[in-house]
């Protein structure tokens, strides 16, 4: 049904707004990211300048080497996860008109749930031309990651091969990586 290729249009024909508790589970323990043009809306929606809006309610996210801006998580006891910033539990999203587009395709409650974000992350995080991008994509997929039709490494394979040496990152520093990483002992020269 979903896979690397399907388009934006699609997508957003699965999805329909849901105040669910499959739905709005996520909500009380992290929030999705706005992807490029999103944030204007949303402080608009809010009567903020947009650097004001990112400044107080926004925060970095990176996956797979690429970094976008998400609502804030209001976190508690030093916990890595937390309530939305914008989420309130008799109200549902605050900001609902201009939320994310992660938060618009995610669909808990939906058999393909998980292929919505997973999607979601191949579109908006992974970049191909980037291999450090495409490494960490590797690790995801090889430490048992949710994988999508059209993004099994398979199709990457011709990017993918020269990441195992990382010779992109020797190349770029002048210590000796091979023993950083493991690949030769402590006692060799």
């Amino acid at each position: 049904m979903i896979n690397y290729y399907s388009s934006e249009d699609k997508i957003m024909k699965l999805v329909h707004p849901c105040r669910c508790n499959k739905c709005e589970n996520p909500c009380k323990f992290g929030s999705g990211a706005f992807i490029k043009g999103e944030i204007s809306k949303s402080a608009k929606l809010m009567g903020l300048k947009k650097k004001k809006f990112e400044k107080e309610y926004t925060e970095e996210l990176t996956k797979f080497n690429t970094t976008l801006r998400r609502p804030k998580i209001l976190r508690e006891d030093d916990k890595p996860y937390g309530k939305c910033i914008f989420y309130e539990e008799d109200v549902g999203c605050k900001i609902h008109q201009a939320k994310p587009y992660e938060c618009k395709v995610a669909m808990g409650c939906k058999s393909y749930g998980e292929e919505l974000i997973t999607w979601f992350d191949l579109k908006f995080f992974l970049n191909p031309e980037d291999k450090e991008s495409l490494r960490q994509y590797k690790i995801y997929v090889e430490s048992g990651g949710h994988v999508l039709d059209g993004a099994q490494l398979e199709h990457f394979k011709e990017k993918i091969k020269e990441l195992d040496d990382y010779k992109d990152i020797k190349k770029s520093r002048h210590k000796d990586w091979d023993k950083i990483l493991g690949l030769k002992d402590e006692d060799s020269k």
